[in-house]
């Protein structure tokens, strides 16, 4: 039991004591003192460990100063090492271009359709057995080309029946024709009486009328041997074919046998938002002709250039857009039906009007600004009002002069007032993107967008004047 006190080898009173040596005696234990009745067993409490709390926040300090250390040597090397923004190792490489003053041309862009002007499904206007096909899929007709043919036969007899009718109704008309002139001479002899005159008159008229009507029959049956022999009603190209020859075909059927799809000239329909309308009424009833160009879907490769031909004659309401036709020569052919394009409809000119690049805009707190280089090589934030731009160039109506120059590449890396160095090929690429002319290639009508974007600069207020 707990409350026994530990007892310790005590050897039989009989036995011999061995013999031991002293220097291999075991220490005999403590003696134990007797604890009295009821007392309660003695609790032994663990010792302390205030040793091992301490190291531990020793260790946890070390580590903190351990881990400031390196973020301060970190932020040490970036402010030295140049990894930062705005860090002023020495002078900045950069890429520049020379303001150039010209023609800025004003852009609405639309998406559009490619619509063919016409697409005739050819329809056979008459019933019978398809005997040939006179066309290959695909291939391009003109108008008036043979293209199918259906048997003729039943036709042919039906046209020779009605002629048939027809002499015999024109010899029952010179019969009558006949009868009126002896008539005519017996009533002025009073040999017979004026009715029998007049119902011979009657009798001539009515055979006439009859012998009219067998001639239109044989008009309606030449007609339908015309309608045997089909042909093209307009130039362009064949679709698939949808009757097999051999087939008995209908004026009922809806598939017909081929569509035609006329590809030169073509047409897009492209819609343009009501706040545009203005500017292109106003050149329409001026009597210009708006140049059009398609461009593909990703507006990067350039079609066709074609012209405004005509506008529909109401807004949607729902969309508050109008739809208008630009057409195309298509003479390579590479507009087709359906396809989807992008149309860059060139509204008016911006005449004498300073241009760079698109890439020097920038745009930050004191809002649309470009880099200015001074002549110590020095940059400043110079705040201008940007025009139209086509998608490489762009406008400025306000802040810079010509011959004045701006920082295309390396934007990113600049502040005011820092040093820069400029490079060959970066001032010779600029400088080639700054030249005037040339069709729209992106872009479009209103401010001009900068690809670069920064925020305002990070010492003093832009600096420089503005420019007329």
């Amino acid at each position: 039991m707990d409350d026994q006190p530990p007892r310790t080898y005590v050897p039989p009173p009989s036995a011999p004591p061995l013999p031991v040596r002293d220097d291999l005696r075991p220490l005999e234990p403590a003696p134990v003192q007797p604890r009295p009745l009821g007392e309660p067993p003695p609790f032994d409490e663990p010792p302390r460990r205030r040793g091992s709390w301490l190291r531990r926040i020793v260790g946890l300090l070390l580590l903190i100063l351990i881990i400031a250390g390196i973020v301060w040597w970190v932020m040490q090397h970036r402010q030295s090492g140049g990894g930062g923004r705005f860090v002023n190792t020495g002078p900045t490489p950069v890429g520049t271009a020379t303001v150039t003053k010209g023609d800025m041309p004003i852009v609405d862009n639309a998406l559009g359709t490619v619509t063919p002007l016409a697409t005739v499904t050819v329809q056979t206007q008459i019933n019978g057995i398809l005997m040939e096909v006179g066309f290959q899929e695909g291939q391009t007709v003109n108008k008036g080309d043979f293209l199918a043919q259906i048997d003729p036969r039943p036709y042919q007899v039906a046209l020779e029946q009605a002629q048939g009718q027809l002499a015999k109704d024109q010899a029952s008309l010179a019969d009558a024709e006949l009868d009126l002139a002896r008539y005519k001479k017996l009533v002025a002899q009073n040999a017979i009486a004026t009715q029998t005159l007049d119902t011979q008159v009657a009798t001539v008229a009515q055979d006439k009328g009859i012998v009219q009507t067998d001639q239109a029959q044989v008009d309606a049956q030449k007609l339908n041997l015309i309608y045997c022999h089909i042909i093209s009603p307009v130039t362009g190209r064949v679709g698939l074919r949808q009757v097999d020859p051999g087939n008995y075909i209908q004026t009922s059927s809806t598939t017909g046998i081929v569509v035609v799809t006329q590809l030169q000239p073509i047409s897009v329909i492209f819609t343009l938002p009501e706040d545009s309308l203005p500017a292109v009424l106003k050149q329409v009833h001026a009597g210009q002709t708006l140049e059009a160009t398609a461009y593909d879907r990703t507006g990067n490769i350039k079609i066709e250039v074609g012209k405004l031909s005509t506008m529909d004659n109401q807004i949607d309401t729902t969309t508050g857009t109008l739809k208008l036709r630009a057409t195309f020569d298509n003479k390579t052919l590479d507009l087709f039906p359906n396809q989807f394009v992008n149309i860059k409809l060139k509204v008016d000119t911006l005449k004498d009007t300073e241009i760079v690049p698109d890439s020097a805009i920038q745009r930050g707190a004191p809002g649309t600004f470009v880099y200015l280089v001074k002549p110590d090589n020095t940059v400043t934030a110079q705040p201008v009002t940007l025009g139209p731009d086509d998608g490489e160039k762009v406008a400025v109506t306000k802040g810079l002069q010509p011959g004045q120059v701006v920082v295309t590449d390396g934007a990113d890396r600049l502040k005011e007032g820092a040093k820069i160095t400029i490079t060959e090929s970066g001032a010779q690429s600029t400088g080639a993107a700054g030249q005037n002319g040339g069709q729209p290639s992106g872009g479009g009508r209103g401010q001009g967008r900068g690809k670069g974007q920064s925020p305002a600069p990070s010492q003093g207020q832009p600096g420089g004047s503005s420019g007329g």
